[in-house]
């Protein structure tokens, strides 16, 4: 984005998806407990498989630490980042966005417990009242399976995923170059320029180019008397 020319024009917003719609309401086993359970080996192949993701968030200068969080259904965060679109804009989603992702990987807490999502919330500027309404309740639970209906028309199985315009998309973690082509194709599709088939002298803002050889109207005209 930095390095596009047209970033002002880039609108960021982030749709829900889950990945273990399975999972509990209330957890009842962490995030290493539900991995080695999953993928079999038990608790110590959940470990290493934790500990594979933090070595390499580590290379990008990530601090990772999410073994020991509950794991949880996530939908109640999904609805605050609804939330935080609808009444914030894209900047407070991606600021709620982030400190939730903090919160999980960074931190070890549970997005599927209340008082966590309520506290990450409000710190990312959320309005303490809306928040708790929309915990207490069902609000924005059709935008978050719209998202998931989307989702599955557009063929995505797994994230991170990015949709353009509705035209291009990228799966999974690229390098920058792969998003800087995007961005350009994308910029293009949507504000193509003509291509001249041929060219010949016509009129400007300045007036019009007689070609050699052309008389200009009323130039041999005589003169009245």
């Amino acid at each position: 984005m930095r390095e596009f020319a047209h970033a002002e024009d880039v609108t960021v917003r982030y749709r829900s998806f889950e990945l273990d719609p399975q999972a509990p309401a209330e957890a009842t086993e962490s995030v290493v407990d539900a991995l080695g359970r999953k993928y079999g080996g038990g608790a110590a192949a959940g470990r290493r498989m934790v500990e594979g993701v933090t070595e390499v968030a580590a290379q990008v200068g990530l601090s990772f630490d999410f073994g020991r969080a509950p794991h949880a259904r996530t939908v109640d965060a999904h609805r605050l980042l609804h939330l935080a679109l609808a009444e914030g804009g894209p900047a407070v989603q991606s600021a709620l966005n982030e400190a939730l992702l903090a919160a999980y990987f960074s931190q070890g807490r549970s997005l599927g417990d209340h008082t966590v999502l309520r506290d990450v919330a409000v710190t990312a500027g959320l309005d303490p009242d809306r928040v708790d309404a929309v915990l207490a309740g069902t609000e924005y639970a059709d935008a978050f399976r719209a998202d998931l209906e989307q989702a599955r028309a557009y063929g995505i199985s797994g994230v991170p995923f990015f949709v353009v315009d509705h035209k291009y998309a990228v799966s999974g973690a690229q390098p920058t170059a792969v998003f800087a082509e995007l961005l350009e194709q994308a910029w293009v599709e949507a504000h193509p320029r003509l291509q001249v088939m041929a060219e010949a002298p016509a009129c400007g803002p300045d007036g019009c180019e007689v070609p050699a050889g052309v008389r200009e109207p009323g130039a041999d005209l005589p003169s009245s008397s």
